[in-house]
Protein backbone atom coordinates (compact mmCIF):
# COMPACT_ATOMS: atom_id res chain seq x y z
CA UNK A 1 0.00 0.00 0.00
CA UNK A 2 0.83 3.69 -0.92
CA UNK A 3 -0.30 6.38 1.63
CA UNK A 4 0.99 10.14 0.11
CA UNK A 5 1.21 12.42 3.00
CA UNK A 6 -0.56 14.69 1.34
CA UNK A 7 -3.40 13.83 -1.53
CA UNK A 8 -4.66 17.12 -2.93
CA UNK A 9 -6.29 15.00 -6.33
CA UNK A 10 -8.85 13.27 -4.14
CA UNK A 11 -9.70 17.12 -2.60
CA UNK A 12 -9.78 18.40 -6.23
CA UNK A 13 -12.30 15.99 -7.33
CA UNK A 14 -14.94 16.85 -4.83
CA UNK A 15 -14.70 20.53 -6.24
CA UNK A 16 -14.01 20.20 -9.43
CA UNK A 17 -16.71 21.39 -11.27
CA UNK A 18 -17.43 24.19 -9.55
CA UNK A 19 -13.74 25.42 -9.47
CA UNK A 20 -13.50 25.14 -13.55
CA UNK A 21 -17.21 27.29 -13.40
CA UNK A 22 -15.23 29.83 -11.47
CA UNK A 23 -12.09 29.96 -13.53
CA UNK A 24 -14.25 30.21 -16.37
CA UNK A 25 -16.52 33.39 -15.21
CA UNK A 26 -13.22 35.43 -14.21
CA UNK A 27 -11.94 33.87 -18.16
CA UNK A 28 -15.34 35.25 -19.20
CA UNK A 29 -14.66 38.32 -17.56
CA UNK A 30 -10.63 39.01 -18.02
CA UNK A 31 -10.74 40.98 -15.22
CA UNK A 32 -7.01 39.24 -13.68
CA UNK A 33 -5.82 41.45 -11.62
CA UNK A 34 -7.69 42.52 -8.18
CA UNK A 35 -10.99 41.82 -10.09
CA UNK A 36 -14.53 40.64 -8.87
CA UNK A 37 -13.69 37.33 -7.90
CA UNK A 38 -10.62 38.90 -5.14
CA UNK A 39 -12.86 41.82 -3.54
CA UNK A 40 -15.81 38.99 -2.66
CA UNK A 41 -12.97 36.32 -0.93
CA UNK A 42 -11.95 39.19 1.05
CA UNK A 43 -15.34 40.04 1.81
CA UNK A 44 -16.00 36.91 2.54
CA UNK A 45 -12.74 35.45 4.31
CA UNK A 46 -13.20 38.67 6.28
CA UNK A 47 -16.43 37.61 7.60
CA UNK A 48 -15.39 33.98 8.24
CA UNK A 49 -12.91 35.80 10.73
CA UNK A 50 -14.70 38.04 11.82
CA UNK A 51 -12.88 41.02 11.04
CA UNK A 52 -13.49 44.37 9.09
CA UNK A 53 -10.83 44.31 6.79
CA UNK A 54 -9.30 41.75 4.60
CA UNK A 55 -6.42 42.87 2.26
CA UNK A 56 -5.66 39.61 -0.44
CA UNK A 57 -1.75 39.18 -1.21
CA UNK A 58 0.68 37.50 -3.32
CA UNK A 59 1.51 35.01 -0.50
CA UNK A 60 1.89 34.52 3.39
CA UNK A 61 5.20 35.73 3.68
CA UNK A 62 4.00 39.34 2.18
CA UNK A 63 1.48 38.94 4.77
CA UNK A 64 3.68 38.91 7.65
CA UNK A 65 6.47 41.39 5.69
CA UNK A 66 3.94 44.25 4.40
CA UNK A 67 1.97 43.74 7.87
CA UNK A 68 5.47 44.66 9.66
CA UNK A 69 6.41 47.35 6.94
CA UNK A 70 2.74 49.35 7.41
CA UNK A 71 3.40 49.51 11.22
CA UNK A 72 7.13 51.63 10.16
CA UNK A 73 9.06 48.55 11.82
CA UNK A 74 12.18 48.42 10.01
CA UNK A 75 15.90 49.19 10.96
CA UNK A 76 17.43 49.18 14.61
CA UNK A 77 13.74 47.29 16.12
CA UNK A 78 13.18 44.12 17.15
CA UNK A 79 10.46 41.42 16.75
CA UNK A 80 10.25 38.22 18.40
CA UNK A 81 9.73 35.26 17.14
CA UNK A 82 8.78 31.36 18.09
CA UNK A 83 12.79 29.68 17.23
CA UNK A 84 10.84 26.42 15.74
CA UNK A 85 8.41 27.46 12.85
CA UNK A 86 9.14 27.65 8.96
CA UNK A 87 11.83 30.35 8.39
CA UNK A 88 9.63 32.41 6.33
CA UNK A 89 8.11 33.99 9.58
CA UNK A 90 11.53 35.35 10.55
CA UNK A 91 12.60 36.30 6.75
CA UNK A 92 9.44 38.75 6.82
CA UNK A 93 11.09 40.66 10.27
CA UNK A 94 14.58 40.37 7.89
CA UNK A 95 13.08 41.39 4.95
CA UNK A 96 11.72 44.11 6.48
CA UNK A 97 15.03 45.53 7.67
CA UNK A 98 14.41 44.80 11.15
CA UNK A 99 16.30 42.07 13.82
CA UNK A 100 14.49 39.04 14.26
CA UNK A 101 15.19 38.01 18.06
CA UNK A 102 13.94 34.49 18.92
CA UNK A 103 12.21 32.78 21.96
CA UNK A 104 12.13 28.89 22.74
CA UNK A 105 8.19 27.04 22.51
CA UNK A 106 6.20 24.73 24.47
CA UNK A 107 7.05 21.08 23.80
CA UNK A 108 3.93 19.75 24.06
CA UNK A 109 2.06 22.36 21.96
CA UNK A 110 4.98 23.52 19.52
CA UNK A 111 3.98 26.56 19.96
CA UNK A 112 5.94 29.57 21.35
CA UNK A 113 5.95 30.15 25.15
CA UNK A 114 4.46 32.77 26.61
CA UNK A 115 6.85 32.71 29.64
CA UNK A 116 9.87 33.51 26.78
CA UNK A 117 8.37 36.33 25.42
CA UNK A 118 8.53 38.60 28.44
CA UNK A 119 12.26 37.55 28.41
CA UNK A 120 13.42 38.74 24.91
CA UNK A 121 11.80 42.05 25.32
CA UNK A 122 14.43 44.86 25.06
CA UNK A 123 13.64 48.51 24.46
CA UNK A 124 14.32 48.17 20.78
CA UNK A 125 11.17 45.36 20.55
CA UNK A 126 7.80 46.75 18.61
CA UNK A 127 6.37 43.21 17.56
CA UNK A 128 5.47 39.91 18.94
CA UNK A 129 4.74 37.14 15.95
CA UNK A 130 2.89 34.45 17.78
CA UNK A 131 2.69 31.47 15.14
CA UNK A 132 -0.12 29.05 15.12
CA UNK A 133 2.04 25.98 14.66
CA UNK A 134 0.71 23.03 12.57
CA UNK A 135 -2.72 24.00 13.29
CA UNK A 136 -4.14 25.00 16.84
CA UNK A 137 -3.52 28.54 18.32
CA UNK A 138 -0.51 29.64 20.68
CA UNK A 139 -2.14 31.11 23.82
CA UNK A 140 -3.15 34.59 22.47
CA UNK A 141 -4.96 36.16 26.01
CA UNK A 142 -1.76 36.40 27.93
CA UNK A 143 0.45 37.47 24.43
CA UNK A 144 -1.89 40.59 24.04
CA UNK A 145 -1.19 41.63 28.21
CA UNK A 146 1.84 41.31 27.30
CA UNK A 147 1.75 43.60 24.17
CA UNK A 148 -0.44 46.32 25.66
CA UNK A 149 1.83 46.08 29.04
CA UNK A 150 5.06 46.93 26.98
CA UNK A 151 3.07 48.50 24.06
CA UNK A 152 3.71 46.25 21.35
CA UNK A 153 1.57 45.16 18.19
CA UNK A 154 0.80 41.70 17.18
CA UNK A 155 1.11 39.87 14.09
CA UNK A 156 -0.34 36.57 14.02
CA UNK A 157 1.25 34.18 11.63
CA UNK A 158 -1.89 32.12 10.98
CA UNK A 159 -0.52 30.61 8.02
CA UNK A 160 -1.46 27.15 9.40
CA UNK A 161 -4.40 27.59 11.26
CA UNK A 162 -7.02 28.96 8.55
CA UNK A 163 -10.56 28.09 10.72
CA UNK A 164 -8.90 27.42 14.45
CA UNK A 165 -10.80 28.79 16.82
CA UNK A 166 -9.61 30.51 20.50
CA UNK A 167 -11.45 29.15 23.04
CA UNK A 168 -10.41 31.32 26.18
CA UNK A 169 -13.45 34.14 27.04
CA UNK A 170 -15.32 34.97 23.54
CA UNK A 171 -14.11 32.04 21.03
CA UNK A 172 -12.48 33.75 18.38
CA UNK A 173 -11.24 32.77 15.04
CA UNK A 174 -7.06 32.70 14.50
CA UNK A 175 -5.78 35.52 13.13
CA UNK A 176 -8.81 38.04 14.18
CA UNK A 177 -6.91 38.00 18.03
CA UNK A 178 -4.03 40.41 17.27
CA UNK A 179 -3.13 43.57 15.34
CA UNK A 180 -3.22 41.30 11.93
CA UNK A 181 -4.09 38.28 11.32
CA UNK A 182 -1.80 36.59 8.70
CA UNK A 183 -2.66 33.73 6.23
CA UNK A 184 -1.36 31.90 3.63
CA UNK A 185 -3.14 30.01 0.63
CA UNK A 186 0.12 28.11 -0.19
CA UNK A 187 -1.60 24.62 -1.95
CA UNK A 188 -0.81 22.22 0.69
CA UNK A 189 -2.49 24.72 3.33
CA UNK A 190 -6.31 23.61 4.79
CA UNK A 191 -6.76 26.05 2.94
CA UNK A 192 -4.95 26.52 -0.44
CA UNK A 193 -4.92 27.60 -3.93
CA UNK A 194 -3.55 26.65 -6.80
CA UNK A 195 -0.07 28.36 -6.47
CA UNK A 196 0.94 31.01 -3.99
CA UNK A 197 -1.34 33.44 -2.13
CA UNK A 198 -1.66 35.59 1.21
CA UNK A 199 -3.88 37.68 2.92
CA UNK A 200 -4.33 39.83 5.80
CA UNK A 201 -7.18 40.51 8.65
CA UNK A 202 -7.85 43.75 10.40
CA UNK A 203 -10.11 45.74 11.80
CA UNK A 204 -7.51 49.13 11.65
CA UNK A 205 -8.77 51.27 8.79
CA UNK A 206 -5.77 53.45 8.42
CA UNK A 207 -3.50 50.21 8.41
CA UNK A 208 -5.98 48.36 5.62
CA UNK A 209 -5.42 51.70 3.55
CA UNK A 210 -1.29 51.32 3.87
CA UNK A 211 -1.76 47.76 3.00
CA UNK A 212 -3.78 48.26 -0.39
CA UNK A 213 -1.30 51.08 -1.30
CA UNK A 214 1.56 49.04 -0.40
CA UNK A 215 0.85 45.98 -2.58
CA UNK A 216 -0.02 47.74 -5.60
CA UNK A 217 3.02 49.91 -5.99
CA UNK A 218 1.86 52.26 -3.53
CA UNK A 219 -0.61 54.65 -5.82
CA UNK A 220 -4.16 56.07 -4.64
CA UNK A 221 -4.51 56.43 -8.40
CA UNK A 222 -3.72 54.73 -11.06
CA UNK A 223 0.02 57.09 -12.03
CA UNK A 224 -0.24 58.60 -8.73
CA UNK A 225 1.89 57.08 -6.66
CA UNK A 226 2.51 58.13 -2.58
CA UNK A 227 4.45 55.37 -1.08
CA UNK A 228 7.23 53.35 -2.03
CA UNK A 229 5.13 49.87 -2.92
CA UNK A 230 5.54 46.59 -4.13
CA UNK A 231 4.17 44.25 -6.36
CA UNK A 232 2.09 41.54 -3.94
CA UNK A 233 -1.36 41.52 -4.99
CA UNK A 234 -3.86 38.05 -4.94
CA UNK A 235 -4.51 37.06 -8.40
CA UNK A 236 -8.52 36.72 -9.43
CA UNK A 237 -7.67 33.46 -10.45
CA UNK A 238 -6.77 32.63 -7.25
CA UNK A 239 -9.42 34.46 -5.37
CA UNK A 240 -11.70 32.60 -7.55
CA UNK A 241 -10.33 29.13 -6.50
CA UNK A 242 -10.18 30.30 -2.43
CA UNK A 243 -14.26 31.28 -2.66
CA UNK A 244 -15.02 27.77 -3.57
CA UNK A 245 -12.89 25.76 -1.30
CA UNK A 246 -13.78 28.42 1.48
CA UNK A 247 -17.13 27.07 1.76
CA UNK A 248 -15.32 23.46 2.40
CA UNK A 249 -13.18 24.37 4.76
CA UNK A 250 -14.92 23.92 8.17
CA UNK A 251 -16.14 20.53 6.16
CA UNK A 252 -12.02 19.67 5.63
CA UNK A 253 -11.35 20.62 8.85
CA UNK A 254 -13.96 18.09 10.61
CA UNK A 255 -12.35 15.61 8.68
CA UNK A 256 -9.01 15.80 9.73
CA UNK A 257 -9.70 15.98 13.47
CA UNK A 258 -11.66 13.02 12.64
CA UNK A 259 -8.15 11.49 11.15
CA UNK A 260 -6.42 12.63 14.16
CA UNK A 261 -8.86 11.08 16.06
CA UNK A 262 -8.11 7.83 14.94
CA UNK A 263 -4.35 8.22 14.57
CA UNK A 264 -4.57 8.85 18.49
CA UNK A 265 -6.80 5.58 19.20
CA UNK A 266 -4.31 3.70 17.31
CA UNK A 267 -1.19 5.20 18.53
CA UNK A 268 -1.69 5.95 22.46
CA UNK A 269 -0.73 2.70 23.49
CA UNK A 270 2.38 2.13 21.30
CA UNK A 271 5.52 3.10 23.72
CA UNK A 272 7.65 5.41 22.80
CA UNK A 273 5.06 7.65 20.85
CA UNK A 274 4.31 11.16 22.23
CA UNK A 275 1.23 11.63 20.12
CA UNK A 276 0.24 15.73 19.39
CA UNK A 277 -1.37 17.87 22.29
CA UNK A 278 -4.22 20.26 21.72
CA UNK A 279 -3.87 22.87 24.46
CA UNK A 280 -7.32 24.19 26.36
CA UNK A 281 -6.88 27.45 24.56
CA UNK A 282 -7.31 26.02 21.38
CA UNK A 283 -9.10 24.21 18.64
CA UNK A 284 -7.45 22.10 16.57
CA UNK A 285 -7.74 21.96 12.92
CA UNK A 286 -4.10 19.20 12.13
CA UNK A 287 -2.84 20.75 9.14
CA UNK A 288 0.12 18.70 10.33
CA UNK A 289 -0.43 15.62 12.54
CA UNK A 290 3.53 15.27 14.44
CA UNK A 291 4.58 12.95 17.21
CA UNK A 292 8.15 12.32 18.70
CA UNK A 293 9.80 9.23 19.00
CA UNK A 294 13.50 9.11 19.74
CA UNK A 295 14.60 7.12 16.86
CA UNK A 296 12.86 9.84 14.64
CA UNK A 297 15.05 9.38 11.49
CA UNK A 298 14.91 5.16 11.65
CA UNK A 299 11.22 5.49 11.16
CA UNK A 300 11.63 8.35 8.88
CA UNK A 301 13.76 5.94 6.56
CA UNK A 302 11.82 2.85 7.37
CA UNK A 303 7.97 4.70 6.61
CA UNK A 304 9.39 5.68 3.63
CA UNK A 305 10.86 2.47 1.99
CA UNK A 306 6.96 1.14 3.32
CA UNK A 307 5.51 3.48 0.76
CA UNK A 308 4.55 6.13 3.08
CA UNK A 309 4.81 9.45 3.06
CA UNK A 310 5.93 11.54 5.90
CA UNK A 311 8.04 14.92 6.38
CA UNK A 312 10.11 16.27 9.45
CA UNK A 313 8.72 19.49 10.26
CA UNK A 314 11.03 21.27 10.92
CA UNK A 315 14.59 19.52 11.51
CA UNK A 316 16.42 22.68 12.12
CA UNK A 317 15.49 25.37 14.50
CA UNK A 318 16.19 29.10 13.44
CA UNK A 319 18.88 29.77 15.60
CA UNK A 320 21.18 27.29 14.40
CA UNK A 321 20.12 27.91 10.21
CA UNK A 322 23.41 29.18 8.60
CA UNK A 323 21.38 32.38 7.55
CA UNK A 324 20.93 34.05 10.88
CA UNK A 325 24.58 32.74 12.61
CA UNK A 326 25.25 36.32 12.60
CA UNK A 327 22.46 36.66 14.94
CA UNK A 328 25.08 35.38 17.36
CA UNK A 329 23.01 32.70 18.72
CA UNK A 330 24.43 29.09 19.49
CA UNK A 331 23.32 25.31 20.30
CA UNK A 332 21.69 25.22 23.68
CA UNK A 333 20.36 28.41 23.81
CA UNK A 334 16.64 26.96 23.02
CA UNK A 335 17.04 23.65 24.65
CA UNK A 336 13.26 22.95 23.86
CA UNK A 337 12.89 23.65 20.06
CA UNK A 338 16.47 21.61 19.76
CA UNK A 339 14.86 18.61 21.60
CA UNK A 340 11.67 18.63 19.64
CA UNK A 341 13.71 19.45 15.86
CA UNK A 342 16.03 16.00 16.70
CA UNK A 343 12.57 13.66 17.79
CA UNK A 344 9.40 15.23 15.20
CA UNK A 345 7.78 13.42 12.41
CA UNK A 346 4.67 14.33 10.67
CA UNK A 347 2.26 11.85 9.04
CA UNK A 348 -0.03 11.80 6.50
CA UNK A 349 -2.45 14.06 7.42
CA UNK A 350 -5.29 15.34 4.91
CA UNK A 351 -9.41 15.37 5.01
CA UNK A 352 -10.05 12.30 3.05
CA UNK A 353 -6.83 9.81 4.79
CA UNK A 354 -8.79 6.35 4.95
CA UNK A 355 -9.09 4.15 8.30
CA UNK A 356 -7.57 1.34 6.44
CA UNK A 357 -4.63 4.20 5.67
CA UNK A 358 -3.98 5.21 9.31
CA UNK A 359 -3.78 1.21 10.24
CA UNK A 360 -1.34 0.43 7.76
CA UNK A 361 0.72 3.70 8.99
CA UNK A 362 0.61 2.62 12.68
CA UNK A 363 1.18 -1.04 11.54
CA UNK A 364 4.63 0.52 10.02
CA UNK A 365 5.71 2.92 13.08
CA UNK A 366 5.17 -0.12 15.19
CA UNK A 367 7.60 -2.25 13.26
CA UNK A 368 10.36 0.51 14.83
CA UNK A 369 8.88 2.00 17.71
CA UNK A 370 8.05 -0.71 20.38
Amino acid sequence: MKVPFLDLHKQQAVVEKEINAAIKKVLRRGDYILGEEEKLFEREFGAYCGKRYAIGLNSGTDALFLSLVSLGIGPGDEVIVPVFTFIATAFAVSCAGAKPVFADIDAKTFNIDVAKIEQAITRKTKAIIPVHLFGQLADMQPIMKLARKYKLKVIEDACQSHGALYLKGKAAKSGAIGDFGCFSFYPTKNLGGVGDGGLVVTDDKTLNDKLRRLRDCGRKSKYAHVILGYNSRLDTLQAAVLRVKLRYLDKWNKMRRAAAVEYDRLLKDVPGVVLPYTARCSSHIYHIYAVRVKNRDKLVEHLKASGIGVMVNYPIPLHLQEVYKGLGYKKGDFPQAEQVSKEIISLPMHPYLAKREIKYVVEKIKEVVH
